[in-house]
């Protein structure tokens, strides 16, 4: 089978793939799925994505922690949102958390709804995603969460990346896989340099978590792959 690689741009086009039989890599790169990679790197049990904020709450008396962001905040009165710096092993080992993410976790719950399987990627985890992904025997759909069902730059370049590294084990790319590693080559030198045009990244900058933009821009620190069992996220492997 000559397999695909297709790069949704963000979740408002997702209804226009069929993706039944593709392995689908959501994308959310400032932060959640770096985020979440890194959890999970570092220990976590699981991570539980949910839609909205007051559905954290359904799990309040379990001894989880609850971790919820809008628009790039902590929620008041939760554990903590989605900074990479929230997940380290001293907070996170062997515990589950509950997040819930203005477009990550959303994406999230859109794909697992039709997708073969459903995995987490981001800069922290490129590699062994990709090792993983090119000895798998399935399209794939790389999903941009976007912004708000907009689409955005550093998930797109991520796409990219991606792309550039499947480019010779792959048959068929889309019109936006070649749109997504043009950008990628453009940007790879100094990905940090071109994110600073991007709308989020200039929603960070105000929130003054430049530290977490920088961290979520680093190749490989991880090797665990997230994969969505039922409603937890867990390592692969």
């Amino acid at each position: 089978m000559s397999r695909t690689i297709e790069v949704c741009l963000t979740p408002a086009l997702l209804h226009l793939y069929a993706i039944e039989k593709s392995i689908v890599v959501v994308i959310d790169i400032l932060r959640a799925t770096s985020s979440i990679t890194y959890g999970l790197e570092n220990g976590a049990e699981s991570i539980i994505p949910v839609a909205q904020v007051e559905d954290c709450l359904r799990y309040s008396n379990k001894d989880y922690l609850l971790a919820a962001e809008r628009n790039g905040e902590v929620v008041p009165g939760y554990d903590f949102g989605n900074s990479p710096f929230s997940y380290t092993q001293e907070k996170v080992a062997g515990r589950t958390i509950v997040l819930t993410t203005t477009n990550g976790t959303k994406a999230m719950h859109m794909a697992q709804k039709r997708a073969h399987q459903v995995v987490v990627g981001s800069f922290l985890n490129l590699t062994a995603l990709c090792d993983w992904l090119k000895v798998q025997d399935k399209n794939v759909l790389l999903l941009c969460a976007g912004w708000k069902d907009q689409f955005n730059l550093e998930d797109t370049l991520f796409a990219g990346a991606v792309v550039n590294r499947l480019r010779k084990d792959f048959m068929h790319f889309d019109d936006a896989s070649v749109a997504a590693e043009d950008m990628y080559l453009l940007a790879k030198d100094d990905l940090r340099t071109y994110l600073k045009k991007s709308s989020h990244s200039h929603r960070l900058e105000q929130l003054n978590i430049e530290e977490d933009v920088q961290f979520c821009l680093k190749l490989d620190v991880c090797k665990v792959i997230p994969v969505l069992d039922g409603e937890r996220l867990v390592k692969l492997f």
